[in-house]
């Protein structure tokens, strides 16, 4: 337990998020304004070294209070509650034990949609919407011009898909199109399916539990995947929001952070149809390794794409024609 006087024993100065004031509807003593709960939580955040000490909070009392940002602000002088404020309270010491907000609330947005979230899965980051885009204009190059004969891709699969984000990102904005997600985790593809269904294109994705492409069956357009690329020793020195609430199968990808690469590649190779591709998220420095491992794998790798911070973030590898 923390010692006390710790942040997370006592959230402000004046008792627990502050001074009450007044009383609820339901005759419970009502909480410190929305104003001043909103600034005792980010002076907190800030004094622990949290970035955006500002935004968690706003994010945290809008989960807590269950409205939206626009709300807090036209709530700024009315308070919280007593029931939000407890919620808040513990909200608060979770992100001070550098817990992530999208895992305190359960949710996560990612290119523009929520995803459910869960200890089994990762938690999507910005970076990864980097294979989206890199995804989107593949598909409009393939499908441009008097040459094309049909929309690409019509089947897609996303190996290690945890909360579905990419396979059902990429879904909804192929609406002809269908896809697989396989996870070697049950609980992983729980979410996902639930994802699928929020979407409301359940219909349209189908999940599969295995280890990495054990069970498929049928040829794939596209293959994707942000597979887990931090090598084993280097787990311990990340982010503690990262190292200790991310599942670390999703993180760790074996010594030298390559092993699920030489699986993809492999992968690719069986199950690609011909002028099928295959696109990953890679890691820091990782790009010139990923695409020899591709190459040996009967691969041809394009240049890798970077994110808005100017990393080698995406490999996008094609198989040519293969004689049947």
């Amino acid at each position: 337990a923390p010692p006390p006087g710790h942040p997370q024993n006592t959230i402000a100065r004046g008792g627990r998020l502050g001074e009450r004031a007044g009383a609820d509807t339901q005759g419970e003593r009502a909480g410190i304004s929305v104003h001043d709960a909103l600034g005792s939580a980010a002076r907190h955040f800030r004094e622990a070294g949290i970035d955006q000490p500002g935004l968690d909070a706003r994010l945290l009392l809008g989960h807590a209070l269950g409205v939206g940002q626009t709300d807090l602000v036209l709530r700024h002088a009315d308070p919280i509650g007593a029931r939000a404020e407890r919620l808040y309270e513990d909200h608060v010491r979770r992100r001070l034990a550098r817990e992530p907000v999208s895992r305190i609330v359960g949710s996560r947005e990612f290119y523009g949609r929520s995803f459910q979230i869960g200890p089994a899965t990762l938690d999507p980051r910005p970076d990864t919407e980097t294979l989206i885009d890199a995804a989107l204009a593949l598909a409009e190059r393939r499908s441009a011009g008097p040459a094309a004969r049909r929309k690409w891709p019509l089947r897609l699969l996303d190996l290690g898909t945890g909360s579905g984000a990419i396979l059902l990102t990429l879904l909804a904005q192929w609406p002809g199109a269908t896809g697989v997600g396989v996870d070697i985790s049950a609980g992983a593809l729980g979410i996902a399916a639930r994802n699928a269904a929020a979407l409301g294109i359940a219909e349209r994705a189908g999940f599969l539990c295995s280890d990495w492409d054990g069970a498929l069956k049928g040829r794939f357009d596209l293959i994707v995947s942000n597979p887990p690329y931090i090598a084993s020793a280097e787990i311990g020195g990340l982010d503690p929001e990262v190292a200790d609430y991310d599942p670390r199968p999703a993180l760790d990808g074996g010594a030298d952070g390559l092993d699920a690469y030489r699986a993809l590649g492999g992968a690719a190779a069986r199950w690609l149809a011909d002028g099928g591709w295959l696109m990953v998220e890679i890691g820091h420095g990782q790009a010139d390794d990923v695409a020899t491992v591709f190459a040996g794998a009967g691969l041809g790798c394009e240049a890798p794409l970077t994110d808005l911070a100017g990393n080698d973030r995406v490999i996008a590898a094609r198989l040519g024609p293969k004689a049947e």
